[in-house]
């Protein structure tokens, strides 16, 4: 059962939708269940000269609670800076929707990894320093992408064709 939270943003999902020339995209693949969430951040400098996130989207492919936990990040991680949406984890996803049924868990981590990688991104082609433990979910993320991509390539390839055309 899903909480009336989980189902107001299934429903009305917030920031969804891809962005234009975004500064950081975080990919990222369920291999149990084949969900699939790209979120896109656009990062700016505040007064006191920090990055943060300035606007933020996501497109998911998937069940109810990959939607509600893809657009429930994207509200928490708004505004922030990247060190406190780096900060971000399951159980801030899962608190903000009052719950998530414990079969449907693996969907806040998916959220969580595509902001992650959304902020390795950005950091990484602007030839930023990568935090050591942000550096170390990339890689256990880009094996786990590796055997999506593989699972899903027929399906991915024409998604990732019309992305480019858009």
């Amino acid at each position: 059962m899903y909480t009336k939270k989980v189902l107001d943003h299934f429903r009305k999902p917030q920031n969804f939708g891809k962005m234009d020339k975004p500064d950081g995209v975080g990919k990222v693949g369920n291999i149990v269940c084949g969900d699939v969430m790209w979120l896109y951040i656009k990062v700016e400098k505040n007064k006191n000269s920090n990055d943060i996130i300035k606007d933020i989207k996501f497109e998911t492919f998937g069940c109810v609670a990959a939607i509600a936990t893809s657009s429930a990040v994207t509200q928490i991680a708004k505004g922030k800076t990247l060190d406190k949406a780096l900060t971000i984890e399951k159980s801030t996803i899962i608190n903000s929707l009052g719950a998530l049924p414990p079969i449907k868990i693996h969907c806040s981590v998916l959220a969580v990894d595509a902001l992650n990688e959304a902020i390795y991104d950005y950091l990484d082609k602007s030839h930023m320093n990568i935090p050591v433990d942000l550096a170390k979910k990339h890689q256990k993320l880009q094996i786990e992408k590796e055997i999506v991509d593989d699972k899903y390539k027929d399906w991915i390839n024409t998604e990732e064709k019309l992305h480019q055309h858009e």
